[in-house]
């Protein structure tokens, strides 16, 4: 048994480090088998030698965020501890110091676990990368930012953002207006992960001059894309001719990554989604990479995880 003494540099750094009533030192306690003792600005931490060190680790890293943004959320410290959990040292280090992209209001959008990193990393080395698992594990959101920073470099020239259109048990026919207004709410998700990274103002202003281009799949038809970064979103409810049409609009320097959740087929006969034949079908295929998430890459409200797993147990029953 170890004991290590942190020395805040203020109170209000460790109001805010330890949470209200403690709450963060109590689900680091719950996660780790140390003992947590507060007092004033000061921190002990009390276990055996690995975890102390560990949890001395993750402290340092929740310091980072707590100088930078005055605040810290549950759900940065869950993302710190599930890296500091099930990583090595060295990888721990690649994560934490690995900035997808900077925003506009100076937030750093970065991986949050391991397979987090190994996706943006494959988009970095890869023209096409497939995504594939359950909602929250970041696809569309590390997507997103790594095309904003592919448009900072200049590496590409536009943003083309693509869904196809399924109703999902509602019935689009109902909806006011044209089809672009029918539409519209649709794809708006992708909106919103632009909106917290480059501001509503500036999407907009993308969008007017055809930097940021927001379609549905169904208008990608024809067309050959030079000089672009390429999303696909929803892509479990693509048919296997709508998948192929996409990836053969890729064009000179271009690159496409295409994100989905097979657990969530909206079509009507659920074999025949192009996301789930794609993979047998392009596997073998240099130059493209598959990237598999699972339920421990859920960045959401701590129940998600266990809805998907509870999803996931249903479905296997049922089968």
């Amino acid at each position: 048994m170890v004991s290590k003494k942190i020395t805040l540099k203020s109170n209000k750094e460790a109001v805010i480090l330890f949470g209200q009533y403690d709450d963060n030192l109590r689900l680091i306690e719950a996660s780790f088998p140390v003992e947590l003792f507060a007092r004033g600005d000061t921190l002990t931490i009390k276990g055996n030698s690995k975890d102390v060190k560990d949890v001395e680790r993750l402290i340092d890293e929740l310091l980072k965020i707590v100088h930078k943004d005055e605040i810290l959320r549950t759900q940065q410290v869950e993302s710190a501890m599930n890296i500091i959990r099930s990583t090595q040292r060295k990888e721990q280090e690649k994560i934490f110091s690995d900035v997808v992209y900077l925003t506009e209001k100076d937030k750093e959008i970065k991986p949050k676990t391991l397979q987090q990193k190994v996706y943006v990393d494959a988009i970095r080395n890869y023209d096409i990368v497939f995504s594939i698992g359950p909602a929250g594990t970041g696809k569309t959101y590390l997507a997103c930012a790594s095309a904003l920073q592919a448009l900072k470099e200049e590496r590409v020239e536009r943003i083309i953002l693509t869904r196809p259109v399924v109703e999902a048990g509602e019935k689009l026919g109902f909806l006011p207006g044209d089809l672009y207004e029918k539409i519209n709410p649709y794809l708006h998700p992708l909106y919103d992960a632009f909106y917290s990274m480059i501001g509503p103002e500036k999407f907009q202003r993308y969008r007017k001059q055809e930097i940021i281009e927001i379609v549905p799949l169904a208008y990608m038809r024809g067309r050959t894309l030079d000089d672009a970064f390429i999303i696909l979103d929803e892509a479990q409810n693509t048919t296997l001719e709508q998948m192929k049409m996409l990836l053969t609009r890729l064009g000179f320097d271009a690159q496409a990554v295409i994100t989905g959740d097979i657990t969530q087929v909206d079509l009507e006969d659920k074999r025949f989604s192009g996301l789930i034949q794609v993979q047998g079908i392009l596997k073998k295929v240099k130059g493209i990479k598959f990237i598999y998430f699972s339920q421990a890459d859920v960045i959401r409200h701590r129940l998600v995880k266990k809805i998907i797993t509870a999803y996931e147990e249903f479905e296997k029953r049922k089968q």
